[in-house]
């Protein structure tokens, strides 16, 4: 009797280990036929390459929030981060005044050390005040939304070397082997961050302190390290994202990124990552990313809902995410 009742948690086990790792793939299988019955035009190429390039800023930033829940913890001041960074890079940019590769390349740079370094302050923050995730990146999306409105008085950051703009351009506007490049970027950041979690001691240790902080620590996990390079990895692919949305419009204000530590998280959870922590995975969330997109263009080719209502469908989203996960849980 004992022997068939673990025989039968065994095999639910697995069964709600599957549900959540082929649920975000079914989820985009279903919008994608929903989508080609409501307007014929949603399955051209032109749409969907548009659609998978529209997700890409969000997608690599969702490959950050992947490791950062993974790990116990959460990161809500990614939108407002992206804002800052894109903002000083812009800025850098105008100073430094060039036209040339090595212009744009210090202005990555800095873009890049930037978005590292508000994600160090994050994790330091977190690891070494012992303060809960949700308080401190509430505090820094607060200070990092400021920092941005400042450096702007309230209006618009913007490219002035139209030079530049025009050699910068292609990153976003631009394809490789019929690809655009931003599909090809979070593509390479998706697989990188898939390596790191999944192949090396580091993700492990990851996965481990999402599971359990206490058995971490007695099985020898780095707690405070491990903690806080999941928030650099954040803030890098923050920076990243920001490297492919600067040409697409030349110029940052106050609102860039609004609402984008939703859509990240959001990805993250279609994807199949528990918000408590102890699970990720990559490509749900790149699939995640997807769908939030899919979703939105849907409501744009169709007249069912508003396209103004896209925040709130995404918000019900998360909702209806969170309760799938809890129901397969509970039938653990």
């Amino acid at each position: 009797m004992t022997d068939t009742a673990l025989r039968t948690s065994v095999r639910t086990r697995r069964l709600n280990l599957d549900l959540r790792a082929l649920s975000p793939f079914i989820a985009l299988v279903v919008l994608v036929i929903a989508g080609s019955l409501i307007n014929p035009d949603f399955l051209t190429t032109a749409n969907l390459l548009n659609v998978v390039t529209r997700s890409a800023f969000i997608a690599i930033i969702a490959v950050g929030a992947t490791f950062v829940i993974a790990s116990g913890g959460l990161d809500l001041s990614v939108g407002s981060m992206a804002a800052l960074v894109a903002g000083v890079m812009i800025l850098t940019l105008n100073k430094l005044g060039g036209a040339d590769l090595s212009t744009l390349a210090l202005g990555m740079l800095a873009a890049l050390a930037l978005s590292a370094l508000c994600g160090l302050a994050n994790g330091l923050i977190v690891t070494f005040g012992r303060i809960e995730p949700f308080i401190v990146t509430l505090g820094t999306m607060g200070i990092f939304r400021s920092l941005v409105i400042w450096l702007a008085a309230g209006g618009t950051i913007t490219m002035r070397n139209s030079e530049l703009r025009e050699l910068y351009r292609p990153l976003y506007f631009g394809s490789a082997f019929g690809i655009p490049l931003p599909i090809l970027v979070f593509l390479a950041v998706a697989a990188i961050g898939a390596l790191i979690l999944y192949k090396t001691s580091f993700g492990r240790h990851v996965v481990a302190l999402g599971s359990n902080e206490e058995v971490a620590r007695y099985s020898g996990v780095p707690i405070w390290r491990v903690r806080t390079l999941v928030y650099v990895i954040q803030g890098l692919c923050v920076g990243i994202a920001i490297l492919v949305y600067v040409p697409r419009l030349g110029s940052a204000t106050p609102t860039t990124g609004l609402l984008w530590e939703l859509q990240a998280i959001t990805a993250v959870v279609i994807g199949g990552t528990a918000l408590k922590g102890g699970v990720g995975r990559i490509g749900g969330t790149v699939v995640g990313a997807i769908i939030l997109e899919l979703v939105a263009n849907i409501m744009v080719l169709s007249n069912f809902v508003s396209e103004f209502l896209v925040g709130a469908v995404q918000g019900a989203i998360i909702i209806v995410a969170m309760l799938v996960q809890r129901s397969l849980h509970k039938g653990r």
